[in-house]
């Protein structure tokens, strides 16, 4: 098992040398990421590497995906075994929750009146969610494999905040251990709190309640920690390698998160989305540049994949063209907004293909099953069926596509 929280790791940069173990990242996304996440572990489940996955370190839609996957395997698979039903026990119910529109309701209660003072409305709300149709679990709750980490981001700090069964907070405010009996569902809530529709959460806590951190003690470290607010795990590390990458051996990362397009100036609104993109790319490019040279000089074993890529780019004849993956699936909405069976069915085929080339291109040592390669939805790989069926794909709709299943 992997040696959490040593001090080289956490405290330095530089890589820990005494990686050991195979983490998961699941990049943040909304239901785009989750569903593109739900194809690759379906694949990754029937090859027998499902089940070796020592941690899964996951941001805002591979949060939602996360703590689904904690309520419903309670007891994780044997190590190279092959999780039973997957199609009733995971994917059905999770698609069906992927139906519906989660959005809407808590940014309406935000607009109510008397919220109106009241800036934890939307994400509160969002917790509550999350609780009554994923799961009531607590951080305690969590078993000890996979670890599973859920990332935020420190909004004072400007660091990456976990949320775990042993440990809470982040190397600069502190941490609390061992972790207290929290919902997982504040914490995918603070993981999944997306800017400007959701604020930031605030934890309320005190600060002789985080201890170890980085942050010079005294009234300054106090009133921060008092006030301090996360933010969608995505707005420091949408790929969620922050806490794996130092002391993991095997790092599998499955990305369904927004990709960059170039696009001409239309004025000042255009400009100051573009500010947010390109900064937002930069930081999700270094990262990718940093994983795929670590990979090549094997300082790292494991494999990257991305929704923005084509099978075909990693050698592998039966995926989506690379026209229908730029043009239609790479442009799907990042939103909790409800999501139609045919962009279900296709996000899902697509990680499911990706997550096949991927492995079987650059990590076959971790195949342990050789299972027939047969997509989820075959009928939906049709390039006219899946192009027709996402025709209206990239655009958000302010009230939603699906009718918030609990406004007040």
């Amino acid at each position: 098992m992997v040696v959490e929280g040593t001090p080289h790791a956490v405290e330095t940069y530089a890589p820990d040398v005494r990686r050991e173990g195979l983490a998961l990242a699941l990049s943040g996304g909304g239901y785009r990421a989750a569903l593109f996440h739900l194809g690759s572990l379906r694949r990754l489940n029937e090859l027998g590497v499902l089940s070796q996955i020592d941690t899964v370190s996951s941001v805002s839609g591979g949060s939602i995906l996360s703590a689904f996957l904690a309520e419903k395997i309670r007891v994780w698979p044997d190590k190279e075994s092959v999780l039973p039903d997957w199609e009733e026990r995971i994917a059905r119910p999770f698609k069906r929750l992927m139906g519906k529109n989660i959005r809407t309701s808590p940014v309406v209660k935000r607009l109510l009146p008397w919220n109106w003072l009241d800036d934890q409305t939307a994400v509160e709300t969002l917790a509550q969610t999350y609780a009554r149709e994923i799961t009531k679990l607590q951080l305690t709750d969590l078993p000890d494999r996979p670890r599973y980490i859920f990332c935020a981001t420190d909004l004072p700090y400007a660091v990456n905040w976990i949320f775990e069964r042993r440990q809470v907070g982040d190397y600069q405010a502190g941490y609390i251990r061992p972790a207290p009996a929290w919902p997982v569902s504040r914490a995918v809530a603070a993981s999944s709190c997306f800017p400007p529709v959701f604020g930031p959460l605030v934890l309320g806590l005190e600060p002789s309640q985080l201890q170890d951190g980085k942050a010079k003690a005294g009234p300054k470290r106090d009133a921060i920690v008092r006030s301090l607010r996360l933010s969608d795990g995505g707005v420091y590390d949408n790929l969620g390698l922050e806490p794996v990458w130092k002391d993991h051996a095997t790092l599998l990362v499955s990305d369904g998160g927004s990709t960059f397009d170039a696009s001409p100036d239309s004025g000042f609104l255009w400009q100051l989305q573009q500010y947010s993109a390109v900064v937002s790319r930069q930081a999700t490019a270094a990262r990718k540049r940093w994983l795929i040279s670590n990979y090549m000089q094997k300082q790292l074993a494991g494999t990257y994949w991305g929704i923005g890529s084509a099978a075909a780019n990693y050698g592998f004849d039966g995926g989506y063209s690379e026209d229908l993956v730029d043009e239609v699936i790479a442009e799907v909405r990042t939103d909790l907004d409800a999501f139609t069976d045919a962009e279900m069915a296709v996000l899902e085929n697509h990680g499911y293909v990706m997550a096949e080339a991927a492995i079987s291109r650059h990590a076959p040592q971790l195949i342990k099953n050789q299972a027939p390669f047969l997509p989820p939805n075959r009928e939906w790989m049709a390039e006219d069926k899946a192009r027709d069926g996402l025709k209206d794909s990239a655009k958000r709709k302010i009230v939603g596509r699906g009718l918030p299943f609990r406004l007040f």
